[in-house]
């Protein structure tokens, strides 16, 4: 059932442990982050997004300075305290000067948890893929995920069990806990790792010594991206992918804010969504992800979230209910989780170990966060000449098509890179070759795992 072999049950299930904590960090404070985003209206949502973007952008060189210069665990251990100590400032604001906070500061909360959240996560992935070859994750990168998933709903259940006997204001110290757990994991994985031998018995590249550091300049990412048709690509998918989710985000925010009556009833089927919507993850990383990257390869499995947002949307236009929308969100959320982001991490395993960490670190936090500015202004633009929702599908549905066959280009590309690496092994001595082609650099030599 899990496609594990000898010696990898216990690094998967540490990894796993990983991401429950950290995503219960996170999602303890994200419906405080959403009320406070939403004091000013939805409007104020779309500037505090163009925030968000330019803070992770600002953020970018700082973190690329940290790998550059620190050890691996060192500027791991750098971000999350950064942010443990942000919880705890916050913290120290809300109980011994509450009268400080008001509308600006929940903005720059918004803002700062904003950004928390991405490069919590782009870490914890990043971590995944330099620690896991290209095979070990198509065949557990799901698996991972569960603990992600579950930690999705812990969070929320002890937001609800926890804010009224301790205060709102202790779930940061909460979230604080549970990050320091998550970085004690990270340091257990680091030295807990299974072998790395691919489908046909060739050996990866030995892990590097913990004591090397990745150097290279602090915008290293940014010009790989720049130069790399193959992380252009994926940040051309992300970007595509962070503005259709939010096209879909305002477009309920403003059915919902159209209709004035039965807000408890809207709650309730809502919260009833999001937890039929983890079942429905859960299901898909359990049964179908592994199994679907192995018979269709990586390509196809990206595929998927553009086709169902496009039907999705056509059926928005066909029926224009709430309840369609709802059910597109969740199906879209549900395939994001379940399958789109275990797979789009295995396309960062055969890049060199500078772009693991700096470029994925651009893509998963600016470029994603642009795309959630340029979805939240294009909604508002058509909106405001008055496209209803039909106009909204003849924009979204040629963007899913060319989504799709960008997705499609990857699964081949990362193919390449595979069947490439796996006749070229390079010794220690090339791994700062930084001018060179990934190929003579970090690549895994293993084979796509899939069909013969």
């Amino acid at each position: 059932m899990f496609n594990l072999r000898r010696g990898e049950a216990v690094p998967v299930l540490i990894a796993a442990c990983f991401f429950f904590l950290v995503l219960t960090a996170l999602m303890l404070l994200r419906p405080a982050r959403d009320a406070l985003g939403m004091e000013r209206g939805i409007e104020s949502i779309r500037w505090l997004f163009i925030g968000t973007a330019l803070v992770t952008l600002a953020v970018n060189p700082a973190f690329g300075w940290l790998v550059s210069r620190l050890r691996r665990l060192h500027f791991i251990a750098a971000t999350y305290g950064f942010f443990i100590l942000g919880l705890v400032g916050f913290w120290a604001l809300l109980m011994f000067a509450p009268e400080a906070v008001g509308q600006r500061s929940g903005q720059v909360f918004y803002v700062w948890f904003s950004v928390f959240n991405l490069f919590a996560t782009m870490v914890f992935w990043a971590l995944m893929s330099d620690r896991f070859t290209s095979d070990q994750g198509g065949r557990f990168f799901a698996l991972i995920s569960i603990g992600g998933t579950l930690g999705a709903i812990v969070g929320p259940w002890l937001t609800s069990q926890l804010a009224e006997p301790l205060g709102t204001a202790s779930l940061l110290l909460v979230s604080a806990g549970f990050l320091s757990l998550g970085l004690l994991t990270a340091w257990l994985l680091v030295r807990v790792a299974p072998d790395r031998t691919g489908t046909n018995g060739v050996h990866a590249p030995a892990f590097p010594d913990e004591a090397e550091r990745i150097g290279g300049s602090i915008w290293a990412g940014v010009r790989s991206v720049i130069r790399s048709p193959f992380l252009s690509g994926i940040a051309g998918y992300v970007l595509l992918m962070a503005v259709m989710a939010t096209l879909v985000y305002f477009t309920r925010m403003q059915m919902v804010a159209d209709v004035a009556e039965g807000t408890d009833a809207r709650a309730a089927l809502l919260g009833s969504i999001d937890m039929w919507t983890q079942i429905a993850v859960l299901v898909l990383q359990l049964t179908l992800t592994g199994r679907f990257i192995r018979r269709f390869g990586l390509g196809v499995a990206l595929a998927i979230l553009p086709l169902a947002t496009a039907l999705g949307f056509i059926g928005l236009a066909i029926y224009g209910s709430f309840v369609v929308l709802v059910l597109l969100e969740a199906a879209n959320r549900a395939v994001q989780r379940g399958i789109t982001r275990p797979v789009r991490e295995v396309l960062f395993t055969v890049v060199d170990r500078e772009d693991k960490y700096k470029a994925k670190a651009f893509i998963d936090t600016f470029v994603y966060r642009a795309g959630d500015v340029v979805g939240a202004q294009a909604e508002g633009v058509l909106g405001r000449i008055g496209l209803a929702i039909g106009g909204l599908v003849s924009v979204v549905v040629p963007l899913a098509l060319f989504w799709a066959a960008l997705a499609l280009w990857l699964g081949r590309a990362h193919a390449r890179r595979v069947s490439q690496a796996s006749d070229v092994v390079p010794d220690r001595s090339e791994r700062h070759a930084h001018d060179e082609p990934v190929v003579g650099r970090h690549a895994q030599p293993l084979p796509q795992a899939g069909p013969p």
